[in-house]
């Protein structure tokens, strides 16, 4: 993990299109990015149908215009987010600031966790209002297939966003640790205020020790005996 910050080394370094499209999260999230825009597709061209004796159509899910709404809504808004994040994983090597690439592990990982929530309680509605609704409304059965397929794709879109909040979790885990060591370590050699600390508390020791005893004064001459 040396020179690594949340997943990516350095800043400046050139980008590897192989390297990637081979990243998991990169994968999912171009798996959720065709997952959302099969959701508002089929309940945009198939989710509306009418009685026979009717001319205006409404939703296939039980006629709760409310379901084929918010499965659009969704799917659109699901869609524009991979597409986002998408981008910011490919600027991600660019960001030199540790702190700014906490901020966007951070958001991913409360995006995805948001989303899988999101298609958790999408894929509930519309199972529920599909499972109630009434022959009569549309007796030749139109638009089924459509409507299983949203309803199948929102329970697999809980688990490809809740895989892209758990991978950026960990991307969190390592990153922090990797970013702590190299914000809070610092070499005594290199720092000059550790350097003076060092002198300033360990005088100079080059040399030999100053004699401590008194040196001989030859002042007083020599004494002579007397018998």
């Amino acid at each position: 993990m040396e020179g690594m910050a949340y997943g990516a080394g350095k800043a400046g370094g050139a980008f590897d299109p192989l390297t990637f499209f081979r990243q998991p999260q990169t994968i999912l999230r171009i798996v959720s990015w065709l997952f959302a825009m099969v959701i508002f597709s089929c309940i945009a061209n198939e989710g509306y149908v009418n009685r026979p004796t009717e001319v205006e159509q409404s939703c296939i899910f039980n006629r709760n215009e409310n379901a084929c709404n918010y499965g659009v809504a969704m799917g659109t808004l699901a869609f524009l987010c991979c597409m986002a994040f998408l981008a910011l994983d490919v600027y991600f090597p660019q960001i030199s600031g540790v702190k700014d690439r906490k901020k966007a592990v951070m958001a991913d990982i409360g995006v995805s966790a948001f989303w899988s929530f999101m298609w958790f309680v999408g894929f509930c509605f519309l199972a529920n209002q599909w499972q109630v609704a009434k022959h009569e409304d549309n007796p030749l059965k139109e638009g089924g297939d459509a409507a299983r397929a949203a309803i199948a794709f929102s329970f697999f879109s809980i688990f490809t966003w809740a895989a892209q909040a758990f991978l950026g979790f960990q991307r969190y885990k390592l990153g922090a640790d990797s970013a702590l060591f190299s914000q809070d370590y610092a070499d005594p050699s290199q720092d000059p205020a550790a350097a003076s600390g060092l002198h300033t508390a360990y005088p100079d020791m080059e040399g030999p020790p100053a004699d401590t005893e008194p040196a001989y004064d030859g002042s007083a001459g020599y004494q002579g005996q007397n018998y």
